[in-house]
């Protein structure tokens, strides 16, 4: 590269680095006037302040400020204010609790205080309190960190040099070695689409879906369990109150990339999008190599990566539903048909993709790896001839056989849980399938954020549909191949799940019938189908176009119209105005500094996973004992799964009562080292004899680790470090086989 055009690309680089540092809010103060906060009584004057009056109001807490995901660290709290009477207060909360309280001085008009959080904060809220005593006016309140709140900026920074750095290289490559210009663009077509299809999400807000804030909650879980030493993460060590959740029963691995962002302190709003994006870009590269093993045409290739990655069911998924588990899992349905084609029909030695389509819906979303396996299972049975002719019995095993090993880490505890611990799990199964059936009318549509149960196939889908059809009804029955036959499988296939979704489908008389009642509670949504339909219609309506002497001279025509309508996916995500960055130039906090705390989202613990009949209200913050005549406890402390408490009990028989959730792989030992019997409290707490000598003794208790955990931990560690060795040691033979090819022998004349 000439030294010109590096000075000019290091000078491009230093600028851009500059105005991202030049927008860092991350050390902004939250700002709110007394309209902004959340009250219960109140009237507002001229000024937007508060004002609360004897004639209106009650004792307590009468206004407040949003939840806050806080991270640990130092603050200051503001408060402009003006009180007729004594008693007022500022109280700052926490998950519900009360961990700080100041009392107002009547005769001043601004409160300020420093409060230290030793732990980072899931429900940060400063709330006011009414003594009851003449006027109390609530001007402004200030919340401003000594530090950040976060460092969204400068992790923006540390991205955007690591991809100047990766371009740079690979461009001083490219002139020593040029890279082909096929793979040059279809890299820019996986990032443009992945770019695109993340565009809704450039804005400084985050769309508040249905489970977002459960998404939320497992993404800051997990950094609370790396935290506290746990790889992977089996209790969230911070949920409900600190008594712990269970983490494992939905799959979790692909958020480990914003748990790691939330320990570099990015806000969760930034961090959950960069897993979306990872979701949006892992889609159009799965849907690549997917279509690149069945097809040579690139415009088959390309049409499935921007169909796929644009579909309208995965943006109502993200911007509507919020589920994040089922969009993580619909990524790898390309490779999951693919595969099945590979192992039954295809070339058998590609049994593999199986392996990672599979491995990608199970650690994605559980009840999509139902759907999987149901597909597999369909699948194999309509081919279970050729599959027992040709013995590609053993394509399947092998392909089975990887795929426990790979997953068994996750799978051991999500079965131990599943089949030995209380869980309440009855919450899963309350859905009337039938109540949530489509109308079939509303499948060609594109999708609609301002009504949250728009589900639809789409215009380019049914197209696709369409396609097949044509191909299948029309062109000549001659030179069929393997292909053709699982395309029909296919298409067959993608009828039957979209009539399931309807309501032509008989799905109330079904629920009659015990046996497809348990089945229809547990799929909850018939729109759930609509993933793997969407994929069965695009992969053999691809396909069929490149193949079709029919539509040949309109293909170019046909790829065009497909590509135009699938971008109107993107352009229907809507762009409200009253989601301006900064609704007033003045304001020090905008929209989307309050949003990347997500303090209008927060966090959810749901009833499913808790052990059973534990709900919020029997959650405790600290120990009960069960005599306090008798037992005198001197100290308490919990960190993370990790507590202890100093105790002196001077009558056998009394207990102690921690507050932990009793999930299985807890420990208890007293301060000599012996183990301790751990029964179940009230209300599942971790209960503990205490000993009745009179003396003094600690309880320390903590989460594992559990000896089958760690073995199946270990198990799959040495099976993917395995098949990273074979492929490496295949790819190094193929070089060095290319090496000896390319290498002129010279003859000896003797």
């Amino acid at each position: 590269m000439p030294v010109r055009t590096k000075i000019i690309y290091i000078i491009s680089v230093c600028c851009i680095v500059f105005f991202l540092w030049l927008g860092n809010e991350g050390d902004n103060p939250l700002t709110y006037v007394g309209a902004e906060l959340q009250y219960s009584v109140g009237i507002l004057d001229s000024d937007n302040a508060l004002v609360i009056r004897e004639a209106v109001a009650r004792n307590g807490v009468v206004a407040s400020t949003p939840g806050y995901i806080m991270n640990k660290g130092t603050y200051k709290i503001r408060l402009e204010y003006n009180a007729e009477g004594d008693g007022n207060a500022v109280e700052l909360w926490e998950q519900g609790n009360k961990i700080a309280g100041w009392t107002l001085d009547s005769a001043k008009t601004v409160f300020e205080t420093e409060v230290t959080l030793a732990k980072d904060a899931k429900q940060l809220a400063v709330k006011m309190n009414y003594g009851g005593n003449g006027s109390f006016v609530i001007q402004k309140v200030v919340l401003t960190p000594r530090t950040l709140f976060y460092t969204d900026s400068y992790f923006m920074i540390a991205l955007f040099l690591i991809l100047s750095f990766v371009v740079y290289r690979l461009y001083e490559r490219h002139l020593q070695k040029p890279i082909p210009q096929e793979k040059l663009v279809d890299a820019c077509i996986i990032a443009g689409v992945a770019l695109l299809a993340m565009s809704p999400m450039f804005s400084t807000y985050l769309y508040n879906g249905d489970d977002l804030c459960y998404h939320l909650t497992r993404m800051e879980g997990l950094k609370d369990g790396i935290l506290d030493g746990q790889i992977p993460v089996i209790i969230m060590p911070e949920g409900l109150k600190g008594n712990g959740y269970l983490n494992v029963m939905y799959p979790f691995l692909f958020l480990y990339i914003g748990a790691f962002l939330r320990i570099c302190r990015v806000s969760i709003g930034l961090s959950y999008k960069m897993v979306v994006f990872a979701a949006h870009l892992a889609s159009a590269t799965c849907a690549y190599y997917a279509f690149r093993s069945i097809s040579k045409s690139r415009r088959t290739i390309i049409l499935g990566v921007i169909l796929f990655t644009l579909m309208p069911y995965r943006f109502t998924n993200i911007f509507s539903r919020g589920d994040l588990g089922e969009t993580l899992a619909l990524t790898f349905w390309p490779l999951v048909i693919v595969g099945m084609y590979h192992v039954l029909l295809g070339e058998r030695k590609k049994w593999y993709y199986l392996v990672l389509g599979f491995s990608g819906a199970l650690q994605s979303h559980i009840l999509s790896v139902a759907f999987v396996m149901a597909f597999c299972i369909v699948a194999a049975l309509i081919y279970v001839v050729r599959i027992w002719k040709e013995k590609r019995y053993v394509e399947i095993g092998k392909a089975a056989g990887l795929t426990i090993l790979l997953n068994l880490w996750y799978l051991v505890p999500f079965l131990y849980y599943y089949f030995t611990q209380d869980l309440a799990t009855d919450v899963l199964r309350w859905s009337g399938y039938f109540e949530q059936s489509i109308n079939l009318s509303n499948m060609i549509q594109t999708i609609s954020l301002y009504n949250k149960q728009y589900f639809s196939l789409g215009l380019p889908l049914i197209g696709c549909a369409g396609i097949a059809i044509i191909y299948l009804v029309c062109e000549k029955k001659e030179n069929k191949t393997s292909l053709d036959s699982y395309l029909v499988f296919l298409l067959v296939m993608g009828c039957i799940l979209v009539y399931m979704t309807t309501g032509y489908f008989p799905s109330l008389e079904l629920s009659k019938n015990d046996f497809f009642n348990s089945i229809i509670t547990m799929i909850q949504f018939p729109w759930r189908f609509l993933g793997p339909a969407s994929v069965c219609f695009l992969v053999a309506g691809a396909v069929w176009l490149s193949k079709s002497n029919l539509l040949k001279p309109y293909r170019n025509i046909i790829f065009a119209l497909l590509i135009g309508l699938n971008l109107l996916t993107v352009l229907s995500v809507p762009a409200d105005n009253n989601h301006m960055p900064y609704d007033d130039v003045t304001a020090t906090a905008s929209k989307g500094h309050d949003s990347k705390l997500a303090a209008n989202i927060g966090i959810f613990y749901p009833h499913e996973w808790r052990l059973e009949g534990v709900g919020d209200e029997k959650l405790t913050t600290s120990v009960l004992v069960s005599d306090l005549n008798h037992v005198a406890v001197s100290g308490f402390e919990r960190k993370g799964t990790k507590s202890q408490a100093t105790y002196v009990s001077d009558a056998e028989g009394t207990y102690m009562e921690f507050p932990v959730l009793n999930y299985s792989g807890y420990r208890a030992y007293d301060e000599t080292g012996e183990r301790l019997e751990i029964l179940d409290g009230n209300a599942h707490r971790i209960k503990i004899i205490l000993k009745g000598d009179g003396k003094e003794h600690t309880i320390y208790v903590r989460f594992g680790p559990v000896a089958g955990f760690v073995i199946a931990d270990i198990i799959s560690a040495l099976t993917l470090a395995g098949c990273g060795y074979y492929f490496w040691k295949k790819k190094k033979g193929n070089t060095d086989k290319k090496m000896l090819i390319g290498t002129p022998v010279q003859a000896t004349i003797v």
